[in-house]
């Protein structure tokens, strides 16, 4: 993970520096600029990033010496090894960003039709045309806007406002051409596949089987690495997944580092310490209260740069977790993010009928740009740590969406379980507890998101809200009204309001 920033047109240096300057904190470890008369680019990388460079290569990454290309990238490509190979790159730094350069050069933007196993960010020139593009799902983030003629890309909404109000998220599914109009390249399927799988017993390998090739692909522990853990179902089977590998690299005896966090006696903590014990993980954990909740909470809105109140809890909780593994020395983190979307998860789900099940999940697939997805990437890069989802897989949700609707969400009576067929997959190696334990959000088994919303009730009158959602009906309740007026401190409250995600419920 890293972070960039770009203008095109007629860029002024100090304005690019202001920018850059605002998201330093995404990659303090290596950093450049490079500036053309119509074009300057900034990226900066965290060590676990470039853990093969040195100060003999330069950044933004440079194309072959026959080009003036260069790229700013924040991403990862699952498949980066078959497509290197396939592609003639040639070991050393930055492979990724040099096939990325690579593709480009040969396929021009129908380059992208090569990433559907990858989450990406990223702004290639050569000093007088550009090219910019965001992922499907919108895993990694990318804004927009203008000053005059120029034309500003960052990483976060802060880097833009820093120059201009004229803010706007960069959608997810399109890319962006010189003239700064914005093309979708690919979008979320309206309908199911035709050919769906058949064989539950072959199911249930094959989803073993790609996630555990997603977490090799991403994680070989070069650099101090823990895993999140909230004893949930996703959180535990990444968490085993990983011991095991941990295990292979550095020998039977070794352990893994866990991390959990609670508020009080949370569930979270009680069952993360279920499965760390199972599992036999290095395991640590941090009990917070409202007192040191309240503290951090316009940090934590700041750099996620949103006010929806069920993300700023579940925030908060990652924003203190993460800052605690990188005391410990931790540079990367797993993360189970993306199973309640790829496998049905959330409980408001189970209120469709099977066949409006697959037109939901797309839609819910369809909130992570603004809303999870901040989450998972501001929360840890404000620490410094890199962040990995192996569940966040192109390659899984693709296997995934032709799974039947009755597996995901299966009846059981007069009830539904959901995740049925994901939780069906591991039960063999989790306790039975862990595995059909019913889903909550990360800030309600924290224990977040009981206590927050009770202290703002106190806090705010009920005129205070009527008051303020006259003039921003955006806001629904007064624990989103406090949230909104840290954010509206920092980001004013016109362009960047709209870019901010609201979940469907409180």
């Amino acid at each position: 993970m890293s972070g960039l920033v770009v203008a095109y047109g007629e860029p002024d240096r100090s304005d690019l520096e202001a920018a850059f300057s605002k998201i330093w904190h995404r990659g303090p470890y290596a950093t450049g600029i490079w500036e053309t008369d119509h074009a300057i680019l900034a990226q900066n990388y965290l060590q676990a990033d470039c853990i093969f460079a040195n100060d003999r290569f330069e950044i933004p990454v440079p194309g072959p010496p026959d080009t003036k290309l260069r790229i700013c990238y924040d991403g990862q490509i699952d498949n980066w090894d078959e497509l290197v190979e396939i592609h003639g790159i040639s070991a050393g730094p930055f492979r990724e960003e040099q096939l990325l350069l690579h593709l480009y050069q040969q396929h021009g933007t129908d380059m992208l039709q090569y990433l559907t196993d990858a989450i990406f960010a990223l702004v290639i020139s050569d000093g007088e045309d550009l090219f910019a593009a965001r992922d499907l799902l919108g895993i990694k983030t990318l804004y927009y806007g203008w000053k005059d003629e120029t034309l500003y890309l960052a990483s976060e909404l802060k880097g833009i406002f820093e120059v201009t109000e004229e803010v706007y998220e960069f959608p997810p599914g399109h890319y962006m051409d010189p003239k700064g109009r914005l093309i979708r390249f690919a979008e979320l399927p309206k309908t199911p596949p035709n050919k769906l799988h058949s064989g539950l017993d072959r199911m249930l390998k094959d989803i073993q089987a790609i996630i555990r090739r997603s977490l090799r692909n991403r994680v070989d522990f070069r650099v101090p690495t823990g895993s999140l853990l909230s004893g949930g179902i996703d959180s535990s089977v990444i968490t085993y997944l990983a011991s095991e590998a941990y295990r292979e690299k550095f020998g039977k005896d070794t352990r893994l580092k866990t991390f959990a966090l609670g508020v009080g006696r949370s569930s979270d903590i009680q069952n993360a310490r279920v499965i760390a014990t199972w599992i036999n993980t290095d395991h640590h954990e941090l009990i917070v209260d409202l007192e040191e909740i309240l503290k951090v909470l316009p940090e934590v809105i700041y750099y996620l740069e949103s006010f929806d109140p069920s993300l700023v809890r579940s925030a908060v909780s990652n924003f203190l977790i993460s800052r605690y593994a990188r005391e410990h020395g931790i540079q990367m983190l797993l993360s189970g993010e993306g199973g309640d979307e790829i496998f049905c998860g959330y409980t408001y789900l189970k209120n469709f009928s099977a066949d409006e099940l697959f037109a939901r999940q797309m839609e819910c697939i369809g909130f992570l740009h603004n809303n999870a997805a901040l989450r998972l990437d501001r929360m840890n890069q404000c620490h410094g740590v890199r962040v990995v989802a192996p569940l966040i897989s192109g390659e899984l949700l693709s296997y995934a969406m032709a799974i039947p609707s009755e597996y995901k969400q299966k009846p059981e009576g007069d009830q539904k379980i959901e995740k049925w067929i994901f939780r069906k997959a591991f039960e063999c190696i989790l306790p039975e507890g862990v595995v059909w334990r019913v889903k909550q959000e990360f800030s309600q088994g924290s224990g977040s998101a009981s206590i927050l919303p009770a202290y703002f009730e106190g806090l705010i009158s009920d005129q205070e809200l009527v008051r303020a959602q006259a003039d921003y009906p955006i806001v629904r309740s007064k624990e989103e009204l406090y949230y909104f007026r840290i954010f509206t401190e920092h980001f004013g409250s016109q362009h960047t309001v709209e870019s901010v995600g609201q979940w469907i419920c409180l």
